[in-house]
């Protein structure tokens, strides 16, 4: 296994045991007298909702992470700092997920826990940000199919992109609700619409390939 290998093998537990952990936050809920069981179940509804929202978030992450670190040939020392900082990000989300699961529909405590969660979305982001600004620096640390200059260009994408993040807290204060919504539809939107990661083509000109998330 290469330096990169190792890395991202490691990255993959971090992500594994993240994704896993939400699921232990759902708990199994008491059947009351009132509906029984099926009104209990309907009643952890914003468990479900931010489950799938974090699951989606963490998943497109590890996606977009392997095809960027697909593309790194070596590392050195910031790279792996920077790593670990977006993974201690990453480790983390299923705590503010909880919260928002447990206060959803709580009035102005709502509008805390969504700020928590979305200000953590906003450290991922930049934590994504810097590795990949760390990678772009010099190039060096990529394989020989990347197009270095083509790469280092897709910059100001990931910086424009991570402007959004931003406004989920900002929203966080009008609707727990839909900041948890737009949380959910920015996972997608970068599930299908990622910053490529430009190779080289045959002739020199660098053509994009892979995904990456701002």
């Amino acid at each position: 296994m290469n330096e990169s290998g190792r890395v991202e093998a490691f990255s993959d537990g971090v992500f594994a045991i993240a994704i896993t952990l939400l699921i232990l936050e759902i708990k199994v809920p008491e059947a009351g007298e009132n509906g029984g069981l099926w009104h209990a179940l309907g009643e952890q509804w914003p468990s479900y909702a931010a489950y799938v929202v974090s699951f989606l978030v963490i998943g497109i992450m590890w996606v977009n992470h392997h095809q960027v670190f697909s593309y790194v040939a070596r590392v050195d020392r910031a790279l792996m700092f920077l790593n670990l900082l977006l993974l201690m990000v990453v480790a983390a989300i299923p705590w503010p997920t909880a919260m928002v699961a447990e206060y959803l529909r709580e009035g102005k405590a709502s509008h805390a826990a969504a700020a928590v969660y979305s200000l953590l979305m906003v450290a991922m982001a930049l934590a994504f940000q810097a590795v990949w600004w760390h990678l772009t620096r010099t190039g060096h640390l990529f394989d020989s199919r990347v197009d270095v200059e083509g790469a280092r260009r897709t910059r100001v994408r990931f910086a424009l992109g991570s402007l959004a993040y931003p406004a989920t807290v900002a929203l966080s204060f009008v609707s727990a609700p839909l900041t948890l919504a737009a949380h959910g539809m920015l996972a997608l939107y970068y599930g299908f619409n990622q910053v490529p990661v430009p190779v080289r083509a045959p002739d020199g000109v660098g053509a994009g390939a892979g995904e990456g998330e701002a």
